[in-house]
């Protein structure tokens, strides 16, 4: 493999790194030829056992806390087990580790799981995230690309969303959490200079896919005989974005030379502009079955 001067010079910390899409993006990156710390606390809101075997897909077993491990099928790619609370570990991570660029994937997902859980997004999504761009901002990270949410559009009914359009009305502690990084991310860009990319994204689909997501959960119901949970009528509409696309855009810019724009605050949608009607995505499954 030809390693570039960009490639010899960059490092990346990917937090997530046992999620669907932080799965797929370390592969790439490591495919590739970056240097690349995959980070994540491997929490149980949905079976750890996916998690570990995506871990186990990067080359990595015998996984303990705090401690940096290599990867058995990647020369470039290396793991810690961690939680994004633990700010005195990551300020020694990221003082030893000088990373270039991370791409923080991390977070407490769910919309449902916010409702009786709220506190676990605030420690998470909120103190996380502090804590990230605090060790950003003090250790020079060039840039910090962050996973946002299609949800901070909540109440709006212009379709297809514009990130113009106003995101004032979240309607999940979830959607709250990453309305709020946003807000985070533009006030350390305007502070301190950090280079911050907000990526909204759609209803993500695809191999290694979380089990809580609507694909897995129809899925599982149409094939076991189960009554389907339907709201609306089923008069929804929803983007769905295959992972490979997604990892796409987010190594394009990752990895960019040049900045897409002269601002250091940036928000960008990242999905499909076909909006899917939730029958017609049923029915799909329906005859594949």
């Amino acid at each position: 493999m030809n390693i570039t001067n960009f490639q010899k010079n960059h490092k990346f910390l990917v937090t997530g790194a046992a999620g669907f899409i932080g799965y797929h993006l370390c592969q790439t990156l490591a495919s590739i030829g970056y240097q690349t710390i995959g980070l994540d606390n491997i929490n149980n809101y949905y079976d750890p056992k996916l998690k570990y075997n995506r871990l186990l897909e990067l080359g990595f077993s015998n996984i303990a806390e705090g401690e940096i491990i290599q990867s058995e099928k990647f020369e470039t790619l290396r793991f810690i087990k961690t939680t994004l609370e633990n700010k005195p570990l990551l300020e020694t991570l990221f003082e030893a580790e000088n990373f270039t660029q991370v791409c923080h994937l991390a977070a407490q997902a769910g919309v449902r799981y916010s409702l009786d859980n709220p506190h676990t997004y605030i420690q998470s999504n909120i103190v996380g995230f502090v804590n990230i761009l605090e060790c950003c901002r003090h250790f020079k990270v060039d840039k910090i690309v962050y996973a946002s949410s299609s949800s901070v559009y909540g109440l709006n009914n212009n379709v297809p969303f514009r990130t113009t359009d106003p995101v004032d009305k979240p309607i999940s502690i979830y959607a709250a959490t990453k309305r709020s990084n946003e807000l985070m991310a533009y006030t350390y860009s305007h502070l301190f200079g950090l280079k911050t990319i907000g990526l909204r994204f759609f209803t993500v689909y695809g191999p290694w896919g979380r089990p809580d997501m609507a694909m897995f959960l129809f899925t599982d119901a149409i094939l076991n005989n189960y009554t389907l949970n339907i709201f609306n009528n089923g008069e929804l509409s929803r983007d769905f974005t295959f992972i490979d696309d997604i990892i796409t855009g987010v190594v394009a810019i990752l990895t960019s030379k040049s900045k897409y724009s002269n601002e250091n605050w940036q928000i960008y949608n990242i999905g499909n502009n076909k909006p899917v009607r939730l029958l017609d995505f049923i029915e799909a499954i329906e005859i594949c079955r």
